[in-house]
């Protein structure tokens, strides 16, 4: 059973405000599903709305965040069920994010949040760890990325199952579900 989530989104708010009420709404709904989160232990952006909705709903978050991110005061510091962890690195942190999670998710988001999916991704690809990942896909926003893994397998460079293997959906509900499936 799925009881603890990766989450890799953005840190800014991007440009379609729905975004961030959805975001925000899930949060609340990984909360009252009693999934803690997992998540690179910013304040802003998609990050803050989603663990503000985590916390506001009554649930934990564990954050991780590089020393240099405190400094920048980009990081969330206070919260009841917040347990935040300060590392020296972003190696550091996507190393214990994973070793925390039970599966990862990526919502939108920019450089940071396509790196640290491709890294996980590529640890699965590899065997260095068989946790499921994830595409919540809101408003259709990773179909382009979806089109260009089609053309890797197209091309040659990438087998149809590595991209079978990531679960895609529109809405939380049939991603989490999906993610709890392939943990069995």
């Amino acid at each position: 059973m799925l009881t603890r989530l990766a989450v890799f989104l953005g840190s800014r708010d991007g440009a379609d405000p729905d975004l961030v009420k959805a975001t925000y709404a899930l949060g609340r709904s990984l909360a009252e599903r009693e999934i803690e989160l997992v998540y690179g232990g910013g304040a802003a952006g998609l990050m803050g709305h989603l663990s503000r909705g985590v916390l506001d709903a009554g649930g934990r978050v564990y954050g991780v965040i590089p020393r240099f991110m405190i400094e920048r005061e980009w990081g969330r510091t206070h919260g009841e069920r917040l347990e935040m962890h300060v590392v020296g690195t972003m190696h550091e942190r996507k190393a214990m994010m994973a070793e925390r999670a039970q599966a990862f998710l990526a919502l939108p988001g920019g450089l940071g949040t396509l790196e640290e999916l491709f890294e996980v991704w590529t640890w699965h690809t590899l065997g260095l760890h068989d946790k499921p990942l994830g595409l919540l896909d809101l408003g259709g926003f990773w179909q382009p990325l979806l089109a260009t893994l089609d053309r890797l397998v197209e091309a040659g460079f990438m087998d149809a199952d590595t991209v079978r293997a990531l679960v895609v959906a529109q809405e939380l509900d049939p991603v989490l579900d999906g993610l709890d499936q392939a943990l069995r």
